[in-house]
Order: C-alpha cells, then sequence, then structure tokens
C-alpha cells in the first residue's frame, strides 16, 4: 500500500498555525516542486466552516499567486484545518510563512472575493467573507511558524 506523507505525520504533535514542506519532488531534468502544508487550525480541535474555507482558498489562490512565484495550486484540505501548497523550486518554509502573513492581511482588508459567478466558481453560492475574515484575524493573533512542533 502506498503511503501517503501526511498521514505519517503525528496530528496530536504539531502545533498550529503553522507552515512546513509535506514534500520535495525533483524530475531527472532539474524541476522541483514542494507540497507545502498551510495549517491554520489545530489538528482535531477545531475546523474552518465550508463557506469560509471556501472564500479563504480563493483569496489565497489569488494573493499568494502576487507573492510568491511558481504557484501551481492551492487546495484546502479535507479536514479543514488548512491548505496545501503545491509551488515550482524550492522555497524556505519562512519565506511562505512570511508571504501567507502577508496575505493574511490582505485578506483582512478585502472588500470582493474574486470569481463568485456560477461561471467562475463551482460552489458559488457557499461563501463567507466576514467567517475567511475571522479566521485571518485569529490566524494573525497566534503567528505562524516555520516549525510545526514550535509555538511562534
Amino acid at each position: 500500500m502506498a503511503q501517503v506523507e501526511s498521514f505519517q505525520l503525528d496530528h496530536t504533535k504539531v502545533i498550529a498555525p503553522y507552515v512546513r514542506i509535506a514534500g520535495t519532488e525533483r524530475n531527472g531534468k532539474g524541476g522541483i516542486v514542494q507540497k507545502y502544508d498551510l495549517r491554520l487550525l489545530q489538528p482535531n480541535a477545531d475546523a474552518v466552516p465550508t463557506a469560509a474555507l471556501h472564500t479563504l482558498e480563493h483569496l489565497l489562490a489569488t494573493y499568494l499567486r502576487d507573492e510568491l512565484p511558481g504557484i501551481i495550486d492551492i487546495s484546502p484540505m479535507g479536514c479543514r484545518t488548512g491548505f496545501y501548497l503545491i509551488i515550482w523550486d524550492e522555497h524556505s518554509p519562512a519565506d511562505v510563512a512570511a508571504a501567507l502573513t502577508k496575505v493574511l492581511h490582505k485578506v483582512l482588508e478585502t472588500e470582493t472575493v474574486p470569481a463568485v459567478s456560477p461561471l467562475e466558481c463551482g460552489n458559488y453560492k457557499d461563501h463567507s467573507l466576514f467567517g475567511a475574515k475571522e479566521y485571518a484575524k485569529l490566524v494573525l493573533e497566534s503567528g505562524i511558524s516555520d516549525d510545526p512542533f514550535v509555538r511562534k
């Protein structure tokens, strides 16, 4: 049976919010892709409601691309405690944490959520900008660590 990296992580020992490298893949031509765990909430203690998570997904997908070159994808975790970031090349956890912090500050200033029409979004009615701002504020108040086992 295949080993899934996130299933190997001891979710009882990590301290959210944090950014961590969840994987690095290299191909034979020198290409590098990294997967990051952007954990906003403590696993098994809290979860972002779907409407707020969906709005955060739209905002992170837009704003993080302005901060970090080479983003392939930003996807919410099924447990609703954070996001996975897939990105070309190598980036340090500190750089990704700094970009996420900057973006969450932008979320607090946002007045309009991008891509919330039936043409652009598969569940355009399920959004909460208020909820996204509340969770962004909560994460910023806690501080984002670049080490999942150390509180910021």
